[in-house]
């Protein structure tokens, strides 16, 4: 039995509000359970310097969690002068993620920057953050085409990313915090619209998992992403 009760292929209630932020190009608070995260896109009209000259765009993004996110406050990182090691990596597994969903050619050599705030964490807000971040980053896209700044849409595929577990010796699908942090197996998979793999992260948390417990969580990932996929679109409608 799952803490909260639910199926084990079961997800926890999804919903992805739009236009949250009046002065930015794209943006979407989704929530995900009792994980809610606020996610912007902001334009800027150059690239890079690493890409000067070379027409390709460029998707980066920004993540952080709000002091009373979770149950005990958290120092915010700008009071102690640097990001922590687990910011860095999952605001770079974001860029990785939302950019296998972009032609970097088609958006030309400007940047789009998505920033990704938690303002409460049940787990998964690595993986709320890239749903999210897609659908802002979507809107974006949108005003430079509506503009006549770009001629071609860029974006070639939904991204979205769900967490999966192995818990009390069972498969499960979404985990919130109280399965995360007791899983015996843990992984964040993203995909895109069509079923194709951007990333994979697992880990052994307590137990080693086999061959056939992955293809399980792969299959659980697969059809929660779809899920996902789903609601970013009537977001989008």
């Amino acid at each position: 039995m799952r803490p909260s009760g639910r199926d084990l292929s079961e997800m926890r209630p999804i919903s992805i509000e739009t236009g949250i932020m009046k002065h930015a190009e794209g943006s979407c608070l989704i929530r995900i359970g009792e994980t809610h995260v606020l996610c912007s896109a902001s334009l800027e009209d150059k690239a890079p310097p690493f890409l000067k000259n070379t027409g390709l765009g460029w998707v980066t993004a920004e993540y952080g969690m709000l002091p009373r996110a979770t149950n005990t406050r958290n120092r915010r990182e700008a009071a102690s002068g640097k990001q922590s090691g687990r910011t860095q990596e999952i605001q770079r597994l974001i860029g990785r993620a939302l950019r296998a969903g972009v032609d970097r050619v088609a958006l030309g050599e400007r940047q789009i920057v998505i920033d990704c705030d938690v303002i409460q964490a049940d787990g998964g807000t690595r993986c709320a953050a890239i749903t999210g971040g897609w659908v802002a980053l979507r809107l974006a896209v949108n005003k430079l085409l509506k503009a006549g700044v770009i001629v071609s849409d860029p974006i070639i595929d939904h991204v979205a990313a769900v967490s999966c577990g192995v818990y009390a010796g069972q498969a499960v699908l979404d985990l919130d915090y109280a399965e995360d942090s007791a899983a015996g197996t843990d992984g964040n998979f993203i995909l895109t619209g069509r079923g194709r793999m951007v990333e994979v992260q697992m880990s052994a948390e307590g137990a080693t998992f086999s061959r056939m417990e992955m293809g399980q969580l792969l299959d659980l990932a697969e059809a929660g992403v779809g899920r996902l996929v789903a609601a970013q679109k009537v977001a989008l409608a």
